[in-house]
């Protein structure tokens, strides 16, 4: 049996099994499978938006529990908190791994301010009227909320539309404070290698300071985890994935000389802010 991502083994009782490296071709003969190297570079450039985000939380992905990867990147993310905070509120389904990590490091309740429609699709994929879906999938739940300083946690920033809406949504419903906080670096740089991470000038990140970020998304801060920490959770492995989406640093074997040349001096102020946190 051959699956994308491990929960589907699980679910159908199959517990023993590995994952193909890069650069390596399985071939199934006469039920046997047999597994060949096509590509001889041991150098590997995994996307790390795979544990950050498109993966399920039950998934061990290249080598790693999802979940556990979030919730460290969470607790790594609320060493740096300076501010008060009375509950820490997840954005649902992304942000729930990384917001057991914050709410456990800070010592706050992680509260479920907001709950999830499953009938509908995810924002960052789906392209059109994300404000619209965004109240359509989230439910906010007031009780919670009323008088309550917030954290939202949320896995990551690409336009901003979304945790705009979001932030709308928790003021209307009581929240005294919101504070965004995201579970990895600033998107600031396109992907070239096949994730649908929208253009350079679409991304919010890459042309606006915090104290901007702030502003647009009417928070009342907001916090990344730096590239450093997030190197720190994957231990001594980080040198074995791609960083390029929160760099603008792309691997001069893999991309054009045109996309070299423009990304050649590429260096967003939010950058050298958020690794100075």
């Amino acid at each position: 049996m051959v699956a994308s991502e491990t929960p589907a083994l699980r679910h159908a009782g199959i517990f023993d099994f590995r994952e193909l490296k890069p650069g390596e071709l399985g071939v199934f003969r006469n039920g046997k499978l047999e597994v060949r190297r096509l590509v001889s570079s041991r150098k590997k450039e995994q996307c790390v938006f795979e544990l950050i985000y498109f993966s399920r939380p039950d998934s061990v992905t290249f080598g790693k529990n999802v979940y556990k990867f979030r919730r460290e990147c969470g607790r790594e993310l609320a060493l740096l908190e300076t501010h008060e905070v009375d509950i820490v509120v997840p954005v649902p389904d992304s942000g729930l791994p990384a917001s057991v990590g914050y709410a456990s490091q800070i010592g706050k309740p992680l509260e479920f301010g907001l709950m999830r429609s499953h009938y509908t699709g995810r924002s960052f994929i789906e392209p059109y009227d994300r404000d619209k879906k965004v109240r359509m999938k989230l439910i906010p739940i007031q009780e919670v909320l009323r008088g309550k300083r917030v954290a939202l946690i949320d896995d990551s920033l690409v336009r901003g539309t979304t945790s705009k809406e979001i932030v709308k949504l928790l003021r209307e419903n009581g929240a005294r404070e919101v504070h965004l906080r995201f579970a990895s670096p600033p998107i600031v740089a396109p992907c070239f290698f096949g994730i649908d991470i929208p253009t350079k000038a679409e991304l919010l990140a890459s042309t606006h300071t915090l104290r901007e970020l702030t502003e647009i998304l009417e928070a009342d801060s907001v916090m990344y985890l730096p590239m450093s920490r997030l190197k720190r959770v994957l231990n001594g492995e980080w040198s074995e994935f791609c960083f390029s989406c929160f760099t603008g640093q792309y691997n001069k074997d893999a991309v054009s000389d045109f996309i070299l040349r423009e990304f050649s001096n590429y260096n967003p102020p939010i950058l050298n802010e958020v690794e100075g946190c």
